[in-house]
């Protein structure tokens, strides 16, 4: 079973960079869409689509809604990220203060934070004055 879907998007996210793939496809929840839109925003993915489950499939993992994740690379087929770490794990929850948001990488990165209006930037959450769940970093 697993213990944190959040985690296992990020590593596949960051594995399919590794070997340079086009996209990838995962279970999709109303959390991980959130994250991929915030990516899709802040321009460290090309593009998010919604798969719609087929419920008439033999195959019971296909009768599921998929998120897809269009990856980006530069020219020389790097990646658009050469970070992606998980912050808050579910047996150790980082919090943070409005006046301890993270700053990553000097402000080159980006932190996801879980905020009480919803999930959002560090920017936007220093912004809003308003702490939270430090979900994962990019860089």
């Amino acid at each position: 079973m697993m213990t944190d879907p959040i985690a296992d998007m990020l590593t596949r996210i960051r594995n399919a960079a590794m070997v340079k793939k086009a996209d990838v496809v995962l279970p999709l929840s109303k959390l991980k869409l959130e994250i991929a839109k915030i990516l899709e925003k802040e321009g460290w993915v090309s593009k998010i689509e919604v798969i719609k489950g087929d419920n008439q499939a033999k195959n019971k993992s296909a009768a599921f809604d998929r998120l897809r994740i269009v990856l980006k690379y530069n020219e020389e087929r790097q990646s658009r990220f050469s970070s992606l770490q998980r912050v808050s794990k579910p047996g150790a929850r980082v919090y943070v203060g409005k006046d301890n948001l993270p700053k990553v990488l000097n402000n080159l990165g980006m932190a996801i934070i879980s905020t009480p209006k919803g999930l959002m930037t560090n920017r936007d959450a220093r912004k809003g004055q308003l702490g939270g769940e430090v979900i994962c970093e990019i860089y």
